[in-house]
């Protein structure tokens, strides 16, 4: 009996296409983000004491009752809101510097003041909301967001660490203090800047930068 040597073509086949049903998200996922975009807004405008789970339900155009569907209680939603924002200027601040390369520290500071007043001002509630909020809130909420908190200031820290290292910063400042001051000055922008009616986040962050670093001595 005689067997064929011949291989059978091989049939090449193109990328499995997705179905865009299960790339769409949800309708329970469209209604909680909506829920956290309502609230984040809010909780900035008026605050987190004032704001009330039938307000957040009536901006979103959803009954009362409907909320405890996504969330067990209004402190659920602030506790997402803080860590989506916070989380949200963190990751920009990283990308931002990291993207840069080996560029001075100087740069990378400027790169690190811009994204996070961009983030802040621009790209969402959740992150002014968190800025705005924070130290009206309970011990007991403040405690669960102090790790991430924490880790950025770290953060901070340590690309100050460098830049003084590097005699960009002066060798008599310490640290922490001036971290505080200049994530202080920038969170505090949530107060009185407005992107939409005065000169754009860009050049804030570049009279920001301008100001920590030459400071207000005329030339």
């Amino acid at each position: 009996m005689k067997f064929s040597s011949k291989k059978k073509p091989v049939v090449k086949r193109g990328p499995k296409r997705k179905d865009p049903a299960l790339s769409m998200p949800s309708k329970s996922q469209v209604s909680r983000d909506l829920i956290l975009r309502v609230a984040a807004l809010l909780f900035r405008q008026q605050g987190y004491s004032a704001t009330t789970l039938r307000q957040i339900a009536y901006k979103a155009g959803m009954k009362a009752g409907s909320i405890y569907y996504h969330f067990d209680s209004k402190t659920a939603i602030l506790d997402e809101i803080l860590q989506l924002g916070l989380q949200r200027i963190f990751d920009a601040v990283k990308v931002s510097v990291k993207d840069l390369g080996k560029e001075s520290h100087r740069d990378k500071i400027s790169a690190a003041i811009k994204a996070h007043l961009v983030t802040l001002l621009q790209e969402s509630d959740y992150t002014s909301a968190n800025m705005r909020i924070y130290g009206q809130l309970p011990e007991r909420i403040k405690k669960r967001h102090r790790p991430l908190r924490r880790a950025y200031g770290k953060y901070w820290d340590d690309i100050l660490v460098d830049a003084q290292r590097a005699g960009e910063i002066r060798s008599d400042l310490v640290i922490v203090p001036l971290r505080r001051f200049i994530l202080g000055a920038l969170n505090w922008t949530v107060e009185w800047f407005d992107a939409r009616k005065r000169s754009s986040v860009q050049d804030l962050a570049d009279r920001t930068t301008l100001l920590i670093f030459n400071g207000i001595l005329p030339r």
